[in-house]
């Protein structure tokens, strides 16, 4: 059933959607596509057909702003991009800024015309249900996924048609998933949670993966939803559960045997509560864009609430100081995977274009997650915080440079600095410190505020607005005049706290 999902046998019922990328859209091999869907069946079946092709893909958020797009086409440079119609006149803003981009195909249930643009559902039925798949090499890329950076744009992570197919066998073990599972993931497309949760894993298994469009997030949705189908495995960030975790007492779900968390730390209490009305334990895992599954609370060991469990079998996660020595247990330190001798094959390719960066998080023996944590005396792994100033919220990782740059193009904005805040509901969420320009000082704080949130979302992907904007007369900085981000984001956790 795997090889038949991967595309391995001459006659894969994906076919004649592999056949519309390369013959009527005369994609070749190596040629790089962007998509840009809801959770439509399409979505999968491009996904799949590239592979078939040896495609290199990048799936995008629909939330993203022309801005967004236009940076993440001009560091791609896709020949073609799939579309549907909500983002479709975005793309024809930025079109003739992408000398690369030769193919426009509008996808999905509302395929009107649009000049300039091809057909999905036309081209699918001219396609010939033959095709002979590529032979990929473990190392060729076949996915670049965009994510947050602390001081500059989105970097790209790639990952090949190893890393990302074989890799996440260890995620299948991971999750305890079996074939007769329904499986519910409730990540956009646009993330590569969708491909280690809605794509690889359950296709790995041999399971059945659940999609529900649900363009907007909706807490009494989720729980009629898993109430209503025979929904055995669900995935979800914290910020839901502790969302849907206020009106469970209302619903049952007969189905359900697995939950998983990830992404950020799940409260404690939480955990708890879920249990007492569901009896199903949460369990949490732990990995990133550039990898795959890292720890888990696996399903054969003692839970641990707070924590994300152990190393999964085979992966060599480990703690370590500043020196490169591993640390004892109940001492904090980096969070690393080990790649020498050996290296992990779910582990990526390196960052497109950007050999610095890919340098600064291979040092020596590891791969540095930019995580900090550490292992108790039993080898239970515990998050402390990000190395860096990524700031993760409702499982989005957002970084502080893209919402600064938004907010600098403000007219009343001198400068900015984003930091975490602490949030019951979401766990961490963006705050601002925005100094004025003087002749903006005495303007109603209130309406500013509300007019920089609403700048911000017409100028980046609206999750990453400010939540909470104060207004201060001056930043901290080092001598050398760069913010001191690490200082503000310090006296709020701290402040929280006490």
């Amino acid at each position: 059933m795997v090889r038949k999902l991967c595309g391995v046998s001459k006659n894969c019922p994906t076919s004649p959607r592999t056949n519309v990328l390369e013959k009527h859209c005369f994609l070749k091999t190596g040629e790089k596509i962007i998509v840009v869907l809801p959770k439509v069946p399409e979505w999968w079946m491009i996904n799949l057909a590239a592979m078939r092709v040896g495609l290199i893909l990048s799936p995008a958020n629909i939330q993203l702003t022309v801005k967004d797009l236009l940076y993440r086409f001009s560091m791609f440079q896709p020949s073609a991009v799939f579309a549907d119609h909500q983002v479709a006149s975005s793309i024809d803003q930025i079109a003739d800024q992408c000398p690369s981009l030769k193919t426009k195909v509008l996808v999905g249930k509302d395929e009107k015309y649009r000049n300039g643009w091809l057909s999905f559902q036309s081209l699918l039925k001219k396609a010939s249900s033959s095709h002979q798949c590529v032979r990929s090499r473990s190392e060729d890329v076949f996915c670049v996924f965009f994510t947050s950076g602390t001081t500059g744009q989105p970097k790209m992570v790639e990952h090949t048609h190893a890393s990302y197919g074989i890799g996440h066998s260890y995620t299948v073990k991971a999750f305890d998933l079996k074939e007769s599972d329904v499986f519910w993931n409730i990540a956009d497309t646009g993330w590569a949670k969708t491909a280690w949760s809605s794509m690889f894993t359950p296709w790995i298994a041999g399971c059945c993966s659940f999609v529900h469009e649900m363009p907007k997030f909706d807490a009494s949705l989720v729980l009629q939803t898993l109430h209503k189908y025979p929904i055995s495995t669900f995935c979800a960030p914290p910020t839901v559960y502790r969302l849907i975790t206020q009106d469970l007492q209302h619903y049952s779900f007969p189905h359900l045997r697995n939950c998983l968390s990830g992404g950020e730390p799940l409260n404690p209490e939480v955990i708890s509560v879920w249990k007492k009305k569901t009896n199903v334990s949460i369990r949490e895992i732990y990995g990133q864009t550039e990898t795959t599954i890292l720890c888990s609370m696996l399903s054969c060991i003692l839970a641990k609430p707070g924590s994300f469990g152990k190393p999964v079998p085979g992966i060599p996660v480990t703690i370590i100081d500043d020196e490169g020595k591993e640390t004892p247990p109940g001492v904090e330190g980096h969070i690393v995977l080990k790649v020498k001798p050996c290296r992990p094959i779910g582990l990526f390719k390196g960052y497109t274009n950007n050999p610095d960066q890919t340098a600064s998080v291979f040092k020596g023996d590891y791969f540095y997650t930019g995580d900090r944590g550490y292992k108790d005396k039993d080898g239970y792994f515990w998050f402390v915080g990000r190395s860096d100033d990524i700031i993760i919220s409702s499982g989005y990782r957002i970084g502080p440079f893209e919402v600064e740059s938004a907010l600098l193009e403000h007219f009343a904005v001198m400068e900015a600095a984003v930091v975490s805040s602490p949030d019951p509901e979401r766990g961490e969420v963006v705050k601002a410190f925005v100094v004025l320009k003087e002749k903006y000082r005495d303007t109603d704080h209130d309406i500013l505020i509300r007019e920089l949130q609403t700048h911000v979302k017409s100028h980046t992907a609206p999750y990453k607005y400010p939540r909470k904007i104060v207004f201060v007369e001056e930043l901290p900085k080092t001598s050398s005049g760069k913010i001191k981000r690490k200082e503000l984001r310090l006296k709020e956790w701290q402040k929280i706290k006490v």
